[in-house]
């Protein structure tokens, strides 16, 4: 185990060797979860819980997916009433799987859903009290009456729970904080998992331990390290409980796999999770395949390079702080960090390649457009150009070349080896090529400041082992920038996706790398739009419209796919904007409040807007609901005409 140099809490078994944390053993009607159980796969339907036939077809399409639970949305007394008879249907049918019922603000709905499913899950932000976003002072004295008052009210249903054999998972959200967390502790990972350690105290106290406990919200960052701070705490404690992972409205299409990925990645690198749920704006069936993929490049990993047990990190896991760097150009220091492409296979270079990733050349105008997302270098190996580029691509040529045709060239710098650098002049900025694994050249890059490293690895463990590289950087305080290059060999998008996606989540997250070079056989424009969402979910490097969008539910008052669509055609051009699409009341406040604006269901037909927490328009029919929307962005100051 390591220390923490902030509190000295571990929260994994080792910070470079990824080990599976072993947490108690639950089980959820036939199945598992934690233990030496596998990692189970899990989805929500998005049907009415009272619509029977609905609920019963689409948890078959689920559980043909792969779905190890399914779980439903119980608002109220009948929709838990109702559980039983579409238990019964699956059963009926053939299908033994568990299920989990979805309770918010109904203690007595999550009483009767005890009796029947297999699991029930309770939000300690809302499941005794109601938030009202009102900030309140606090003795010590009326905190712990109000503590009593959650005891009384939860008390009864952890019996019910213990008497029953069902198990409960504790869900906090990061949006769903009840105003009493937030008056304490804030907005934070800290107020995310005291609201679950006061539930699981509870249980405890009346010796009930069939918990799973999850820590979700739609920032990667946040969920991450509230993740990490309640393992820690947990292994403080003694008793560590199963961990449901999940990035919260993470939105559809490549975005939603990618932020995904982040997040789970993340926490499934350092032996983190027990069960995954990939929460998209889609089908619940086709969230199956997406946490199948990811969980399996946990479980195929073979070719890893042994590093050294027992290291301290040099950050805090719990704080996003950006690593330490000297600026060279537009890379390190305080600048975002940079994308490179790559076009050195391509055997002749012309403007048309530029398009995948973000510049387009008029012949007519001799002009070059630079779209939102473009990359700010390109590697363009042994190649020549014979025409001007933009000012604002940098190019990257290997040493050799750069000699003969460049070195005298503006926005032109050498690929170094370690052969080339030592005999390189100190006061000429290039790029340098290193492996990840090897002995840092500790004496080269104190001598040679302007170095920038392009760090890789071919091992399969790539976290550990840039983390290590990283911790070694730090160690003999060297600033020299790093961007990380991944090569990700599949011909699968998604797989690709995904890949590259938790491999970077990790270090990014925690404050490490000023550049993204992803290297693949996938189409050059899928390869820059993956770097750009990747550094966008880590919140390193925002460069589009970001909608947090719930998966949609049996709650949700209006077609949440179609809904979204419309929104993203008509905003997806306002850089930098977070818009949050959300199905019902329940979690919509709450989970966009990190939103500019917000677009919330709260009756059939009728939608709420928001300005970030302030509701501006209630009621607005759905037919004129996203023009208004457009109109509230407007008034603002926010909307900018596309340009096409």
């Amino acid at each position: 185990m390591f220390n923490c140099p902030e509190n000295h809490l571990p929260y994994c078994l080792d910070l470079l060797t990824r080990q599976r944390l072993h947490t108690l053993e639950v089980h959820v009607g036939n199945i598992s979860l934690g233990g030496a159980a596998p990692i189970r796969v899990q989805s929500m339907t998005t049907t009415d819980t009272m619509d029977t036939v609905a609920s019963v077809e689409q948890s078959i399409r689920m559980i043909d997916a792969g779905c190890e639970l399914v779980r439903l949305t119980a608002p109220s007394k009948n929709e838990a009433e109702n559980l039983r008879n579409i238990q019964s249907e699956l059963h009926a049918k053939g299908y033994s799987t568990p299920l989990v019922a979805d309770i918010h603000f109904t203690p007595n709905a999550a009483e009767i859903a005890a009796g029947i499913v297999e699991k029930v899950r309770v939000n300690p932000g809302n499941y005794a009290d109601k938030k009202k976003f009102e900030e309140i002072e606090y003795t010590e004295e009326s905190y712990q009456a109000e503590l009593k008052r959650i005891e009384e009210k939860f008390t009864p249903l952890v019996l019910l729970c213990k008497m029953n054999g069902t198990a409960m998972r504790i869900g906090t959200n990061h949006g769903s904080l009840s105003d009493r967390i937030l008056s304490r502790f804030g907005d934070t990972p800290q107020g995310m998992v005291e609201s679950a350690m006061e539930f699981i105290r509870i249980c405890e106290k009346h010796d009930y331990h069939s918990l799973v406990i999850s820590m979700k919200a739609s920032n990667t960052l946040v969920m991450v390290q509230a993740y990490r701070l309640l393992v820690a705490t947990m292994l403080k404690n003694g008793r560590c409980y199963p961990l449901h992972l999940g990035v919260t409205e993470a939105g559809d299409g490549e975005d939603g796999r990618i932020k995904s990925a982040v997040g789970i990645g993340a926490l499934l690198e350092d032996g983190l999770g027990d069960t995954v749920r990939v929460s998209l704006t889609e089908a619940p069936e086709y969230e199956m395949p997406v946490a199948r993929k990811l969980i399996a490049k946990y479980t195929k990993r073979s070719n890893n390079y042994p590093l050294p047990e027992g290291q301290i990190p040099s950050y805090s896991p719990y704080h996003q702080e950006r690593r330490k760097t000297r600026q060279h150009h537009n890379i390190g220091s305080d600048h975002v960090p940079v994308v490179v492409a790559d076009l050195s296979t391509k055997k002749e270079i012309t403007p048309a390649n530029f398009f995948a990733f973000g510049y387009t050349y008029s012949v007519q105008l001799d002009k070059w457009t630079i779209l939102d997302q473009a990359a700010d270098y390109v590697y363009i190996g042994s190649k020549t150009l014979d025409f001007e580029l933009p000012g604002h691509l940098g190019v990257i040529v290997d040493f050799d070349i750069w000699k003969k045709e460049y070195s005298n060239k503006a926005g032109f710098s050498p690929l170094l080896s370690l052969d080339d650098a030592p005999s390189f002049p100190e006061d000429i900025a290039a790029f340098l090529a290193v492996k990840a694994e090897d002995d840092l050249p500790v004496d080269l890059l104190r001598s040679r400041p302007r170095l920038t490293l392009i760090g890789s690895t071919e091992y399969d463990n790539k976290t550990h082992v840039f983390r290590y590289f990283y911790l070694n950087l730090a160690k003999f305080e060297l600033l020299n920038p790093v961007v990380l290059q991944f090569t990700e060999n599949t011909t699968d998008e998604e797989t690709f996706q995904l890949n590259a996606s938790s491999d970077a989540g990790s270090l990014l997250i925690d404050g490490f790398g000023d550049g993204l070079w992803l290297k693949s056989d996938q189409p050059r424009k899928v390869i820059n739009s993956t770097a750009f969402g990747i550094l966008q979910a880590t919140r390193s490097r925002i460069s589009k419209t970001e909608y947090i969008s719930c998966p949609s539910c049996g709650r949700t008052l209006f077609d949440l796919q179609e809904t979204t669509a419309k929104i993203r055609q008509r905003t997806s051009h306002l850089k930098g904007l977070k818009i949050g699409i959300m199905g019902c009341i329940v979690n919509g406040p709450g989970e966009m409040a990190d939103a500019d604006y917000g677009y919330v269901g709260t009756g059939q037909g009728k939608i709420t807007l928001y300005k970030e927490k302030e509701v501006i328009k209630k009621n607005v029919p759905e037919e004129k609901a996203v023009d208004e929307l457009i109109e509230l962005i407007r008034s603002n100051g926010d909307w900018i005409d596309a340009q096409f």
